[in-house]
């Protein structure tokens, strides 16, 4: 079975507060530890009112001790907006609190706008340096005692850290630092194949990690059928519109007819960004899940899926563990089955 995790950004739906999202991200992370997912991953993102993870090493925390067992982390943390040394306190200190139980997934984004990365006191030149960062902050939670400048939390802690990317740069820098990788294929699939076939060829062995891991990122709408399944998409759909077109917002209520809604052109644009997906009953999410391991052969899946509803959400992410547990190796043509890989 491949190990499989939840990448959350704590949606905040039409109709409803940042505290209920924040709520919901919670419970959220209690089914999923409940349901057998491996990791809870969180997002940072900036000005963005239908999304309430700002904050994402806060909310780590707050998800962290809610649970008991299932990995938290980032996924990601956008370096270009922070100082290495604090991104090191911050995830030696939970780390600290919940040994054994942490990630930090590195992003070259700044993860917003010009205005607000001005805002949040880092140049967008930051990126540039961007491989040079996730270096010094590797230092920081490394062994070296003898440093001039350490990570008070942070030092000895080891924290694993994950490269995240969309496009060959990641792939490379994951691959020459022996990093594990993270694609955001459930946004921008365009480069995955690439990206992979990059990684794996060229990973170095490292101290880190001995062979190449890659975790995938994966869309699942499930629902009682596939008409319900669709429908629950076209928030995500809607939502993803929005934001391309300059007008974010709260995530939006589903509709019957996306195209009653959405100008053709830009569903297809959409749809395109979304490929990576899975809409409608069990079986029809299975056969996509399968389809999509047995041609990218990932070492780990991370599912996400904004969906307004928050008990539709539940339901979903329920639907998706459900299948995934029971996949079976050996039947891997007919659907029905999943590599079994090793993990970190």
């Amino acid at each position: 079975m491949v190990p499989f995790s939840v990448l959350d950004l704590s949606p905040v739906p039409e109709g409803a507060t940042v505290a209920q999202a924040l709520a919901n991200t919670l419970d959220l992370a209690r089914q999923a530890e409940a349901w057998g997912y491996r990791r809870f991953w969180l997002a940072e993102h900036h000005n963005m009112v239908g999304i309430a993870s700002a904050a994402t090493a806060v909310l780590i925390g707050q998800v962290a001790a809610a649970t008991r067992t299932i990995r938290v982390g980032a996924g990601g943390i956008m370096l270009p907006n922070h100082a290495p040394l604090m991104v090191a306190e911050a995830f030696g200190t939970l780390e600290s609190f919940f040994p054994g139980r942490i990630d930090l997934g590195l992003g070259r984004a700044p993860g917003t706008d010009m205005a607000t990365a001005r805002a949040l006191r880092r140049g967008l030149a930051q990126a540039d340096s961007f491989p040079q960062d996730v270096v010094e902050l590797l230092g920081y939670l490394g062994e070296d005692e003898g440093a001039p400048v350490r990570a008070i939390p942070g030092v000895g802690t080891r924290v694993p850290v994950w490269i995240l990317g969309s496009s060959l740069f990641g792939a490379q820098l994951a691959a020459y630092l022996g990093l594990p990788y993270a694609f955001a294929s459930h946004f921008a699939p365009g480069d995955l194949e690439p990206a992979l076939a990059t990684y794996r060829a060229t990973f170095r062995p490292s101290a880190h990690l001995a062979a190449p891991h890659v975790m995938l990122a994966f869309n699942v709408f499930a629902a009682a059928t596939d008409a319900e399944g669709r429908r629950l998409k076209t928030s995500m759909q809607q939502a993803f519109i929005n934001l391309r077109t300059g007008r974010p917002g709260p995530l939006p209520r589903p509709v019957e007819d996306i195209l009653a809604v959405a100008d053709p052109a830009a569903v297809a644009m959409a749809d395109r960004a979304l490929a990576c997906s899975a809409a409608g009953a069990p079986e029809t999410v299975r056969q996509g899940l399968a389809a999509f391991v047995a041609r990218h052969r990932p070492d780990e899946l991370i599912l996400t899926g904004q969906i307004h509803d928050h008990a539709a959400r539940l339901r979903s992410f329920e639907i998706a563990a459900e299948i995934l547990r029971e996949a079976a190796p050996g039947d891997r043509l007919k659907g029905k089955g999943f590599p079994e890989r090793e993990s970190l």
